[in-house]
C-alpha cells in the first residue's frame, strides 16, 4: 500500500468524522478500532472506496500495531475508553486502554518512521481549574481513572517526543459533540442523554441547578483542529481545542427545547466551568473554531433519528448508575 494515514478508534464518534475529512482530502487511510464502543455504521457510506482499509484490532496490540503502522505517514491515536463512572467500576480496562494502548502506538509509529503522531488528550486532565480560560500551563489534577489514564498517555508519548524524537502533537479536546455520539452503554455525555430524552417526550435531567457552564466544541472543528495541527503544530507539544466560549446547561435546555426538566444532585469532582484558553493554538496555527453552539445543536436537531435508540434515562436511572460516582469521587 502507498503511503497512508492511520486513525486508531477510527469507527468512533471522532475518529470517524477524521477519516471522512483525510478521504475528502484524497488520503488513503487505514482505520483501527476493537469496535468496544466504535460503530461500523459509521463510515458504511465509504464500504466501497478503495480508500478506506479497516482493520478490526485492539490498540493495546503490540504486533497488530506495529505491522497495521507499516508504511504509515501519519498517526492519529484516538482509540481510547472515554466516561467517568466506568473508569471508577473497572480501572484495569481503563489502563489498559488508554496507557498501554499509548505505549503499543508510540513504539509503533517509533519503529514506522511516521512523519508525525496526532493524540486526542482530554481536558479533564486539568480536573477543577482554578483559571478561567485554563491555559495549557495550567496544573494537571485528574479526579478519574478516565482523566488519569488519559493524561498518563499523553505524558508517556511527550516522553518519547523527547527521548526518541517522536514526532507527536497533543490535543487536549474540550466537551466534543455532534453526529455520531455515542448513544449505548453507561450514562454519560449531556447531548446524548437530552436528546435521546427529547425524543421520548420525557423530561430533561439536569445536574444541579444548571448555571454550570462548558466549553461545548463541535466535533468538525475537532477534526479541523485535528488537521492543522497535523501539519502546522510544534513537535512536542500541547495544545488547548476549545470552541472559544462556554455555555450555560440551562441554555442548552434552552436550545433543544422541551416541556419539562428534573433535577438531580450536582456531583463531586465536576467543576463548575470548562473554558479552554485557545490562544496557543490560535497563535501558532491560526486555527479557529468556526460552530457557535446554536448552528451546532441546530444541526444535531435535524438529524435526530441516530438518538433514537439510545437508552433513555430518568432520574432513577441516572442515580443508580452514578452511585459510584458519589461513593468514590470527593470534591
Amino acid at each position: 500500500m502507498a503511503e497512508f494515514d492511520v486513525v486508531t478508534g477510527g469507527a468512533g464518534f471522532i475518529g470517524s468524522h477524521l477519516v471522512d475529512a483525510l478521504l475528502a482530502q484524497g488520503r488513503r487511510v487505514v482505520a483501527i478500532d476493537n469496535l468496544a464502543v466504535g460503530r461500523l455504521a459509521n463510515f458504511a457510506h465509504h464500504r466501497e472506496n478503495p480508500s478506506l482499509t479497516f482493520i478490526q484490532a485492539d490498540v493495546a496490540d503490540r504486533a497488530a500495531m506495529e505491522e497495521a503502522f507499516k508504511g504509515a505517514d501519519r498517526v492519529f491515536h484516538l482509540a481510547a475508553l472515554a466516561d467517568i463512572v466506568p473508569s471508577v467500576q473497572a480501572p484495569a480496562a481503563y489502563h489498559d486502554a488508554n496507557v498501554n494502548g499509548c505505549f503499543a502506538v508510540a513504539e509503533a509509529a517509533r519503529k514506522a518512521g511516521v512523519r508525525r503522531l496526532m493524540y486526542a488528550a482530554s481536558s479533564s486532565c486539568y480536573g477543577i481549574p482554578e483559571q478561567y480560560p485554563t491555559p495549557e500551563s495550567a496544573p494537571i489534577d485528574p479526579r478519574y481513572p478516565y482523566a488519569l489514564t488519559k493524561n498518563l498517555g499523553e505524558q508517556l508519548l511527550m516522553h518519547w517526543a523527547k527521548l526518541y524524537g517522536l514526532p507527536v502533537v497533543s490535543l487536549r479536546l474540550f466537551n466534543v459533540y455532534g453526529p455520531r455520539a455515542r448513544t449505548s452503554g453507561t450514562y454519560g455525555a449531556v447531548f446524548g442523554v437530552f436528546l435521546a430524552q427529547k425524543i421520548a417526550g420525557k423530561p430533561l435531567t439536569i445536574v444541579g441547578d444548571g448555571t454550570q457552564t462548558r466549553d461545548f466544541t463541535y466535533v468538525s472543528d475537532v477534526v479541523d483542529a485535528f488537521l492543522t495541527a497535523a501539519e502546522k503544530g510544534r513537535e512536542g507539544e500541547i495544545y488547548n481545542v476549545g470552541s472559544g466560549g462556554t455555555v450555560s446547561v440551562n441554555r442548552l435546555v434552552e436550545l433543544i427545547g422541551t416541556e419539562s426538566v428534573e433535577y438531580l444532585p450536582k456531583r463531586p469532582g465536576e467543576p463548575d466551568c470548562t473554558f479552554a484558553d485557545i490562544s496557543k493554538i490560535r497563535r501558532e496555527m491560526g486555527w479557529e473554531p468556526k460552530v457557535p453552539i446554536e448552528d451546532g445543536v441546530a444541526r444535531l436537531l435535524q438529524n435526530l433519528d441516530y438518538w433514537r435508540d439510545a437508552p433513555v434515562w430518568t432520574v432513577g436511572t441516572i442515580a443508580d448508575a452514578t452511585k459510584d460516582w458519589f461513593r468514590y469521587i470527593k470534591a
